[in-house]
């Protein structure tokens, strides 16, 4: 799962949306629909992580991929 769908997910657990997570940290709008394709700084992530009360793992964590 992409960073931008598990803030997706947790914004949803908190009641609130993307765009408005955006507004409240002053981010572009947008910019967290592009951590599907880009990755985010660490200070972007941990912003994102303290606000929704998630640790910064949370985000990191990609459980789809298949260790060989």
């Amino acid at each position: 799962m992409s960073i931008y769908n598990k803030v997706k997910d947790a914004c949803k657990e908190k009641g609130t949306t993307v765009n408005a997570l955006e507004e409240k940290l002053n981010f572009a709008r947008s910019s967290i629909y592009k951590w599907n394709v880009h990755n985010p700084s660490v200070d972007k992530l941990m912003a994102v992580a303290k606000e929704l009360n998630k640790p910064i793992e949370y985000f990191l964590d990609d459980t789809t991929r298949t260790i060989q």
